[in-house]
Order: structure tokens, then C-alpha cells, then sequence
């Protein structure tokens, strides 16, 4: 689960019912943690396994994200694998350089619904999911998405080369840029005045009255959307938004020699070998970094797969990816531990007979209008990375080396060229 500093539970709530033993703990703003170090100051998103706290650190006087798990027996395990893999990464990172999320504490917490393990994270900002709906899913210009790939091939080379790590659940979700995009939201940006006891209570608790103020929010949204038309929706600039950015929710994480799950990643990010179960390793990590650099780029999933009449999501999924990337080598379609489901002997799917071949670049120059050039650079940097071969990927490392990192889109060569212009005319106009 990821935490976003404009909280991630704004689309839905966790809900009451999770609120028991074994689940949930329910916090009120003003509750102390840690023999009263941590002051929760406000939520900031929640996932299966735990909610996310915005909280303050007295002891070091700066804002953190305090993450408590569910109580029961299993989720506790949980959170120990995950406390266990993000020593290792805070331990080997003392210059604070491989942009990935560091882990300050952690301790444990007793209350009602039972002990909960807590960990204290760095304070980060939104979620590059986050970014992309501020863009209205229009995409991000090319220069920007270097800049987010860069911070992200840094901290998988960091997970796979030097710690053996993989993370399973690559998404724009699990990345955060390291402050908000709306400066008002970034409690240390908006110079916000820390919370340090608990506010007078007003006859509800300040979970139920979180609960009734999102419904009455939502139903005032319901009515003025039903109630004027809206105008058109325009992507918003991203001028002085810093796009560097942190990996991280470690909960699925898995050292390499030692995977513990046969499927990994969220759908629409997970890799061929997977869906086939052939056994992964961190070229799967690479694999969702590709399709987060072409959501990034386009505003789009490069792949949102759907079962339909007489197939299921995962041959959508493998039909999709061959449309895009060309048809799989028989050897890798009939490889997997799952392959019967999906193929033929021949390497053909089953039940999904005609495909749609559609180049990548062409794809990118006829859906998104992006420049020939740019399109061409883009899918040159992307498409090794989408090979169906895990072993022929190029690892994060490989990448960072990659020239389409180093060079100006054609837009902004463009935009270069123009400003070149205006100054030499001015230059003719002064002489």
C-alpha cells in the first residue's frame, strides 16, 4: 500500500468493519505514540494491511509517516518481513541518495482491537499516480519523465544489484515525488503549526466525524456534478513541481533468493513470466518500470486487460502485450507452469485467434501525436525492456546508461531552436 501526503483514502474509506480485533487501530488526532514521541496530525492513506498517519516527531521536531498495522497474528508477520527489508535498505543508503523510502522507527502499540507493530517513515509528497490524474491523463512531457525514470532506475539498481531485492509491485502508486504538488498540502511548506494535543472532543470521536464529514463531502460532490455541466477538463502546468521521487510500500518485497508468492504485482504492471509462471526474478521488477514510463509519457495503462466472452483477463492480458510487442516466442508462450491455459502447442492463444498488430511507435504517433523522433527515441528505450525474454531485458543499471535518458525531446530541441532564433534576431537588431 502506498501514502500519499493529500491522503489516499479520499476516493473510498477503509470502513468501519475493520475496526476490531485483529484489525485496525483507531486513532484520533492528538494521539500520542512511543511513550508520546509521534503526535498523529492528520490521515494519509490507508491499504489492506494498515492506515497511514501523518504524524510529528517531537524528538527530532520534523514530520513523518507513521504506518500501523492491523493487529492479527498474520499481518504483524507482515509487518516484520517488511520492517526486516527496510533496515536493510535504510542501513545500506547512509547518504540518503538511492531514492528509495527510508524507515525512521519502529515499535510496537497496544490498544483496544489488540498490538500493533508501527513504522516510522520519512514524510514524502504525492503519488505519481497522483500526478498523472493533476495532468487529467493528458501524459507528462518527455524531459519530466526522464527525470522521474532516472530517480527510479536508481533505486531498483540500488534493490537488485546491491541488496538482491525485488520489490514485486512496481507502480505509479508505490512512487512518490519527495514533496506535494499542491505546496498548501506539505506541512512543512505550508509552515503548518504541529498539533500537539489532542483537540477537544464535539460529542463524536474523530474517526466518525472523519467518516461523516467525507460522506457529507461526497454527496455535495454527487449533487454539483449532477447539478451544472462541467468545462472541459485541461491538463494543469508543472511548473515548479519537483520531480524527484522515492520507491516505496516494501510489503511485497522479496529478496531473490528466497520469493515467497507465485503471483506478484498488481495487473495491469505484471509481467509475461508471471502470468505464465515461469519463475521471475528483477528483470519482472522491469517490466512494470517500462509500463509506469508509458503511463507516465501518455496519461494511459499500456495495458488494462479484460476478461471477456470466453477468455479470461490473463489471455486479454498476453493478446494485448502481443499486439504491442510483436508475437511471443513459442519457446517463452509454452515455458510457464500455466501455459496449457493460454496456448496451444503451436505457441498460438487458445482462444483469442486475431490480434491487431500495431507497432509502439506508430502507436505513440497516432494515439498520442507525439513527434516521430520523439516516438522513435521513447520506444528505443522502452521496447528492450519489454522483451518477452526476462533474461534479455537490460537490467536497471544498463538503463541508467541509456542515451535516451541523456537527450532533449524533439518538442524542446524545437522550443531550443525557436529561442536560438529570438536571440540572434536580437542580437541583429542591436548590431
Amino acid at each position: 500500500m502506498s501514502y500519499s501526503s493529500s491522503s489516499g483514502s479520499e476516493e473510498e474509506d477503509e470502513g468501519f468493519d475493520s475496526y476490531r480485533k485483529g484489525g485496525y487501530h483507531a486513532v484520533r488526532i492528538g494521539d500520542s505514540f512511543a511513550a508520546g514521541r509521534y503526535i498523529a496530525q492528520r490521515k494519509l492513506g490507508w491499504g489492506h494491511f494498515s492506515t497511514v498517519w501523518l504524524a510529528y516527531d517531537t524528538q527530532s521536531s520534523k514530520y513523518v509517516a507513521l504506518k500501523i498495522q492491523k493487529s492479527a497474528e498474520h499481518f504483524a508477520q507482515a509487518a516484520l518481513h517488511e520492517i526486516e527489508v527496510l533496515l536493510s535498505i535504510t542501513n545500506g543508503d547512509p547518504s540518503n541518495s538511492k531514492c528509495v523510502v527510508r524507515l525512521i522507527d519502529h515499535f510496537k502499540h497496544s490498544g483496544p482491537n489488540g498490538q500493533h507493530l508501527c513504522m516510522v517513515l520519512e514524510f514524502l509528497g504525492d503519488s505519481l499516480l497522483r500526478l498523472i490524474r493533476f495532468r487529467r491523463y493528458k501524459g507528462i512531457e518527455l524531459n519530466k519523465v526522464r527525470e522521474i525514470c532516472k530517480c527510479v532506475l536508481i533505486a531498483l539498481d540500488y534493490l537488485h544489484r546491491e541488496l538482491g531485492i525485488i520489490h514485486t509491485d512496481l507502480k505509479p502508486e508505490n512512487i512518490l515525488l519527495l514533496s506535494t504538488i499542491n505546496p498548501a498540502k506539505d506541512p512543512i511548506r505550508s509552515a503548518l503549526t504541529p498539533i500537539l494535543k489532542r483537540p477537544e472532543a464535539s460529542g463524536l470521536n474523530g474517526r466518525s466525524m472523519s467518516m461523516v464529514e467525507k460522506r457529507l463531502k461526497s454527496r455535495a460532490r454527487r449533487a454539483s456534478i449532477g447539478g451544472e455541466a462541467e468545462a472541459p477538463k485541461l491538463a494543469k502546468s508543472m511548473d515548479g513541481i519537483n520531480l524527484r521521487c522515492k520507491v516505496v510500500d516494501f510489503g511485497n518485497a522479496c529478496w531473490a533468493d528466497k520469493p515467497f508468492a507465485d503471483e506478484i504485482q498488481t495487473r495491469q504492471y505484471r509481467a509475461p513470466e508471471v502470468i505464465l509462471g515461469s519463475g521471475y526474478s528483477f528483470p519482472a521488477d522491469m517490466w512494470s518500470f517500462a509500463c509506469t514510463a508509458f503511463e507516465l509519457a501518455t496519461g494511459d495503462m499500456m495495458f488494462a486487460p479484460k476478461g471477456g466472452k470466453g477468455f479470461s483477463e490473463d489471455e486479454d492480458h498476453l493478446a494485448l502485450m502481443m499486439e504491442l510487442l510483436g508475437k511471443m516466442p513459442k519457446k517463452i508462450a509454452i515455458g510457464g507452469a500455466r501455459s496449457k491455459d493460454y496456448f496451444d502447442r503451436h505457441g498460438d492463444l487458445k482462444r483469442i485467434r486475431r490480434l491487431k498488430f500495431r507497432p509502439l511507435d506508430r502507436f505513440l504517433v497516432d494515439k498520442y501525436k507525439f513527434f516521430e523522433n520523439d516516438a522513435r527515441e521513447f520506444v528505443g528505450f522502452l521496447c528492450p525492456i519489454l522483451d518477452f525474454a526476462p533474461e534479455k531485458r537490460p537490467t536497471a543499471q544498463q538503463c541508467l546508461q541509456h542515451p535516451w535518458l541523456n537527450v532533449k525531446s524533439s518538442h524542446q530541441k524545437e522550443m531550443n531552436v525557436q529561442s536560438n532564433v529570438k536571440v540572434g534576431m536580437a542580437n541583429l537588431k542591436i548590431n
